[in-house]
């Protein structure tokens, strides 16, 4: 096989994953205009055409389907083997892919960039902050971070984070408009930021208190997929929001918001790093996992 044609492959497969010529052109740190050559220089090697593309979407042709299905194993071999290299270097190398919410990113990475660049030199982070539920393997990423309850069971996951505690937020005008809620029910009579994942549904609000335990899918003239859409809303007194006390700790202590409901909101669930049970873990991977740990 000709190198041309593996790194064309390469191109391949990560238009495939994300659908996108423009997204696999970030991930490989190469111009839209390159990807699109080396894609368009194997389907003319191959004479068959592997995506359709309009003007909106990316999508494989039956030919691209099987062509992926077919390459994915070999790729990953390669891949693996090229990460064996690493034991016969000082130090690891490579790229390491994250995948966050936008306030965790900011919480539990960026304390760690300065310490892990400088201790591994040869490695590069790319973090993507995303408040979405996102499919890590699919998208390329090498690790993800949500909250316990959002890590998909086949994975390995590890403790980066202690408990936190999601709460129930209003500003003092809203709630002098519109009263103060004391149990979840009352919420029905209230504007509530509704959050929702990109594949369209949307997130119930969680509560409990002693062995009661409630999923809420509360009211709200504001749907969002960014929480800071929701922060804004509370603090402009548009709406109640539901977000991690770590987050909005400063607009507490300021009196911008207020808690509610605090005996519904228990500490309850811990952030995760997370990565797949069936991948060996790079050298990047390991470093930057086993300095998380020790942070927490």
């Amino acid at each position: 096989m000709q190198l041309d044609n593996l790194s064309h492959m390469g191109v391949f497969a990560a238009v495939a994953r994300h659908g996108s010529f423009r997204k696999a052109a970030s991930e490989l740190a190469l111009s839209a205009s390159a990807v699109s050559y080396a894609v368009r220089t194997l389907e003319d090697r191959l004479g068959v055409g592997l995506f359709n593309r309009t003007t909106r979407s990316v999508a494989l042709t039956e030919a691209g389907k099987h062509l992926l299905e077919r390459l994915q194993p070999a790729l990953g071999s390669v891949n693996q083997a090229l990460e064996e290299m690493n034991m016969y270097r000082a130090s690891p190398a490579g790229t390491l892919r994250i995948n966050s919410p936008r306030d965790v990113a900011v919480m539990v990475i960026g304390p760690l960039i300065q310490r892990y660049l400088e201790a591994y030199p040869h490695i590069s982070l790319d973090i993507v902050s995303d408040d979405g539920m996102v499919d890590i393997v699919e998208r390329g990423f090498d690790l993800g971070i949500r909250y316990e309850e959002h890590v998909p069971e086949d994975m390995i996951a590890v403790p980066v984070w202690p408990a936190q505690r999601f709460v129930v937020l209003g500003s003092p005008a809203y709630l002098r408009r519109h009263g103060v809620p004391r149990h979840p029910d009352d919420l029905a009579r209230h504007n509530c930021t509704r959050y929702r994942f990109p594949r369209g549904n949307v997130y119930k609000w969680e509560l409990g208190r002693g062995s009661v335990q409630m999923e809420v899918d509360v009211p709200g003239r504001l749907s969002a997929g960014d929480t800071r859409l929701g922060l804004r809303a509370a603090l402009d007194g548009v709406a109640l929001t539901f977000l991690p006390e770590h987050s909005v700790q400063e607009h507490l202590d300021a009196g911008r918001l207020v808690r509610v409901m605090e005996e519904w909101c228990p500490p309850s669930t811990r952030l995760m790093m997370y990565y797949p049970r069936q991948r060996r873990m790079s050298s990047a991977l390991r470093a930057f996992v086993d300095m998380a740990r020790l942070a927490v």
